[in-house]
């Protein structure tokens, strides 16, 4: 969802460690003013030598910023800064999430500060410390659109990617299932490179050739191009495509358990791709 950049002016940031840091450097050059937090004052002072104003605390912070991002660890650390921070807010706050969380631990927030004015929306990124530090994250925002739109200015410093999933709670479910596809896939990545440590492969020089041809080819998400997972019919225009993909994921997919089986390679993952293979990408699997 598009729309114009609504001006903001101070803009507040807790949390500054391994992504919350690089997401944070990011803004301050920006022209309005950063205010900075986190509990460990020896990761606040690089920002303060830089122009940033550092926070004693979060509530201190919400009297004088608009737009808070939250980079802390987990769910009780989100609740204990949002909750202290709710109370004695600048009508108006929209404070986001960019912690992964529970998408019921940012829904309950919101609702529990939409009584003192303040708007909660949850944010991931996706792109790691390299993202981060390059400025080419992925952000998912889950919230009301005009506080999204309050939030493109600033988070367009460290992200390339904006992406308005619904209301509060939907941001964090779309970044499972990101984080799914990503870990999963790691670790399908250790039973390839069991395999191939098996057939006498150096593990280097494969992993260069997959990270070149993930480059070119998108990896994963090259097939996650329908807006539905349902079966396809055979006038669908991607239905010759998929299937053909199909073709090729099947035999290959044998190809490996084979290899597997003659060195002795337990190949979990691989039986149950080629099981689900068809079906996963909506067309009947072969006869």
């Amino acid at each position: 969802m598009g729309g114009d950049r609504l001006a903001v002016s101070a803009v507040g940031f807790i949390g500054l460690g391994q992504i919350g840091r690089p997401m944070a450097e990011r803004l301050v050059d920006r022209a309005e003013p950063l205010v900075v937090y986190d509990v460990r004052p020896d990761a606040c002072e690089p920002f303060a030598t830089r122009g940033a104003r550092v926070a004693s605390g979060p509530d201190e912070m919400a009297h004088e910023v608009d737009v808070i991002s939250v980079m802390v660890r987990d769910d009780e650390q989100v609740y204990d800064v949002v909750r202290g921070l709710v109370p004695g807010a600048r009508p108006g706050l929209v404070v986001a999430i960019h912690s992964t969380i529970a998408p019921w631990t940012a829904e309950e927030l919101a609702a529990d500060a939409a009584p003192h004015g303040v708007t909660v929306v949850d944010a991931p990124v996706a792109g790691g410390f390299m993202g981060a530090s390059s400025g080419e994250l992925a952000v998912m925002i889950g919230g009301p659109t005009d506080a999204v739109e309050r939030c493109r200015e600033p988070f367009s410093a460290w992200a390339s990617l904006i992406v308005h999933t619904g209301q509060v709670g939907s941001a964090t479910r779309a970044k499972l299932a990101r984080n799914l596809l990503q870990f999963a896939a790691y670790s399908a990545a250790a039973e390839a490179q069991r395999l191939a440590e098996a057939s006498g492969i150096d593990l280097r020089e494969l992993a260069n050739v997959v990270r070149h041809s993930d480059r070119v080819t998108g990896g994963p998400g090259a097939i996650m191009l329908r807006d539905t997972t349902a079966p396809m019919t055979p006038d669908d225009p991607l239905y010759r495509i998929l299937s053909h993909t199909r073709s090729l994921g099947e035999k290959d997919l044998r190809l490996a358990l084979a290899l597997g089986a003659q060195l002795g390679v337990d190949l979990p993952f691989a039986a149950l791709a080629l099981e689900r293979f068809g079906g996963g990408l909506g067309v009947a699997p072969e006869l």
